[in-house]
């Protein structure tokens, strides 16, 4: 498995098709080894596979663009995880991420949402950019937004999924329904508003710009990443409760979230 793992690091996805083969094996590595990072990796899969779903349903404006934003938009991620496993350099957001996957103390939510926030608020916008540079970028945004919907929408059927199994899950808001959990101080909603404000402008900035605006970013999602793991007192609190009725069993939750029907 990390022979494969490795084997895909190297040759980047081209299709979503191959994208969801490379998610699958990270998911499957991460069921193998009970490690946390696969509940992200896992909510990941489902929704590339949704937004699949819905370029052959003619769901987007342009199938093609959606695909190659989705592909660029794996490509960080994927390049991310396998730089953290060997100990090389990602953004400082991303290793924030998956260094959360070793505290034992967060719950599930906590975690997908670490995930959420760095993927949404740094890769979102770099690869809309990238993939629409310049005036482009403008004719992409329907489709920006659609993807977002998806995000929003599979978070929602996790967490429906998660509260069948832990009662206190309940306690918290859906994600979905407000497109924010007050638990976490964590906005999807305005999330997505800033992936594409930051979209607009780095399609529009020279090279060298771009990256000082980058490693902006970076900053502010990792300070966002803070907040989730490090919330007030009272949210605290009610997370707590919900961990400790959490399973422990990582291998059976990255199943139940790599399964969860959208």
């Amino acid at each position: 498995m990390l022979f494969t793992i490795y084997i895909n690091a190297v040759m980047e996805p081209r299709t979503i098709s191959e994208v969801v083969t490379a998610i699958d094996d990270i998911v499957q590595y991460c069921q193998q080894h009970r490690n946390r990072a696969g509940y992200f990796a896992a909510l990941y899969k489902r929704m590339t596979m949704a937004v699949a779903e819905g370029i052959a349903a003619g769901a987007f404006e342009n199938g093609p663009r959606m695909e190659q934003l989705d592909v660029v938009f794996a490509q960080r991620y994927l390049s991310a995880w396998h730089a953290y496993q060997q100990q090389g350099e990602c953004t400082n957001s991303w290793k924030y991420a998956f260094d959360g996957c070793l505290n034992q103390s967060l719950t599930v939510l906590q975690q997908l949402v670490l995930g959420i926030n760095t993927h949404i608020n740094l890769d979102l916008a770099i690869a809309a950019a990238t993939v629409a540079p310049g005036a482009g970028i403008h004719a992409l945004q329907h489709d920006f937004n659609r993807i977002n919907e998806v995000i929003t929408s599979l978070i929602d059927d996790v967490q429906q999924c998660l509260e069948q199994v832990w009662f206190p899950m309940r306690w918290l808001k859906r994600v979905a329904a407000t497109q924010q959990t007050d638990v976490l101080d964590f906005s999807i909603g305005a999330a997505r508003k800033a992936a594409w404000a930051n979209a607009v402008l780095l399609a529009n900035m020279r090279p060298q710009q771009q990256q000082l605006h980058i490693r902006a970013m970076d900053a502010t999602v990792h300070s966002l990443g803070r907040k989730i793991i490090n919330p007030g007192l009272w949210s605290k609190a009610l997370l707590q409760a919900v961990r400790a009725t959490e399973y422990e069993d990582v291998a059976r939750t990255i199943r139940l979230i790599d399964t969860t029907v959208v």
